[in-house]
């Protein structure tokens, strides 16, 4: 099998159901930048070789973006390829950003993304986290979908943003505080 078909080349591309949507389309704009968070959580995870615990939460979370790009694949009206994501993975989200947070000084500033390489990674993540739920708040204006998709990556981008900064608090990297 190719990894080309040329079915795309006109600017349109398949939703699962066979139906053809253009590119810029709000779905695929919200699937897309799904799919660009999981490469950037890929890279993260590269960079966290001393974070055993971390690297697995995170390659569950990106098992969990693949169930969110297929159920943002489906058009509406159509049932759904696998089971969709639901309640149960926001409150484990939650239960991963608490037990991170206990662990945390608690923080009394804005602080600038950075420290260890590690820890930059995942603030990228988190912003591309932002970006993507930015993007099905935008397809839910246009077209209903599952509520818990938002709220997933919602709670997503407080995860990344508590794991940066135990990343720099295990490394013994100060967070870096936004100075005006």
């Amino acid at each position: 099998m190719r990894i080309y078909t040329r079915t795309g080349d006109d600017g349109t591309t398949g939703l699962l159901g066979a139906q053809r949507v253009s590119k810029d389309s709000p779905r695929v704009e919200a699937y897309g930048s799904v799919d660009e968070l999981n490469a950037h959580l890929g890279l993260a995870i590269g960079h966290l070789q001393s974070h055993e615990r971390f690297r697995q939460i995170l390659q569950q979370v990106q098992s969990e973006l693949f169930v969110i790009g297929a159920e943002l694949a489906v058009p509406v009206g159509k049932k759904p390829v696998i089971k969709p994501i639901s309640e149960q993975q926001v409150k484990q989200l939650e239960h991963y950003i608490d037990e991170i947070e206990d662990t945390l000084e608690p923080l009394h500033h804005f602080i600038l993304p950075g420290g260890t390489v590690a820890s930059a990674a995942l603030h990228v993540a988190r912003t591309v986290c932002r970006r993507a739920e930015r993007r099905v708040v935008s397809l839910s204006h246009v077209e209903p979908g599952n509520p818990h998709i938002l709220t997933y990556l919602n709670r997503l981008g407080d995860l990344l943003f508590v794991m940066a900064r135990a990343v720099n608090t295990a490394e013994g990297v100060q967070d870096i505080i936004w100075e005006l």
